[in-house]
């Protein structure tokens, strides 16, 4: 079969890494992609783009840089999503929990660290979203990877990540009596404007998923 024949192959099949079984192809690429997981959660990048100022009718004098906005946005949310169509739904939560697991026993690979103790850490449940995310976006896009799919599968794969990662800290805020003042800083600050920066890369990051995948499997 010609490399030409394999690409074909793949693409007449919607999901076909969900039966593929398990192999030495298979398992090196989820281990890549733990890695990718790992880089997201210490990687920072600097966005800078254009605003409209909440002063803008009411403020005299407005200078260039109030027309700015900038945000250190760390990637990790779009990479999850990005393994939900790379590998599929059934690899690609093989991977989260190798990560988690990894996480909790052996290496330190989450942003505030690793143990058990990490359990216990507000930030944990957004982690913990990444299970459903994949599943949900990976069963949406079960039936096809047209754009609409993978609109409907950010969108689901983004509020599921943000939805149980607030309702896990507000748990652990309770449990420490922490009061609403801190929730709602936490809320503003994890899941304010973020997720708004979470929709968009996380869509172009499954859209390029999208074609590699279909080169990757050829040769698996």
């Amino acid at each position: 079969m010609t490399n030409e024949d394999k690409i074909i192959k793949v693409k007449s099949t919607r999901h076909i890494n969900d039966g593929i079984g398990f192999s030495l192809g298979t398992s090196v690429l989820v281990i890549f992609c733990i890695f990718l997981i790992i880089l997201s959660t210490f990687s920072q990048i600097n966005i800078t783009h254009f605003i409209i100022p909440a002063k803008l009718f009411t403020a005299k004098n407005l200078v260039f840089s109030d027309f700015l906005y900038s945000y250190k946005y760390i990637p990790q949310v779009p990479i999850i999503l990005f393994l939900a169509v790379l590998l599929g739904r059934k690899y690609g939560i093989a991977a989260i929990l190798l990560y988690i697991i990894t996480g909790l026993f052996f290496v330190p690979v989450f942003a505030l660290g690793g143990g058990l103790r990490y359990l216990f850490e507000f930030g944990f449940g957004y982690i913990l979203g990444y299970i459903p995310a994949v599943f949900f976006a990976g069963s949406i896009l079960k039936s096809g990877y047209s754009n609409r799919n993978l609109l409907h599968a950010t969108f689901v794969g983004v509020l599921a990540i943000h939805f149980i990662g607030v309702l896990y800290m507000l748990i652990i805020a309770l449990l420490r009596h922490e009061g609403w003042i801190f929730m709602q800083s936490w809320i503003v600050a994890q899941s304010g404007v973020k997720i708004l920066y979470d929709f968009v890369f996380s869509f172009f990051a499954m859209f390029l998923a999208k074609y590699l995948r279909l080169v990757i499997w050829a040769y698996i």
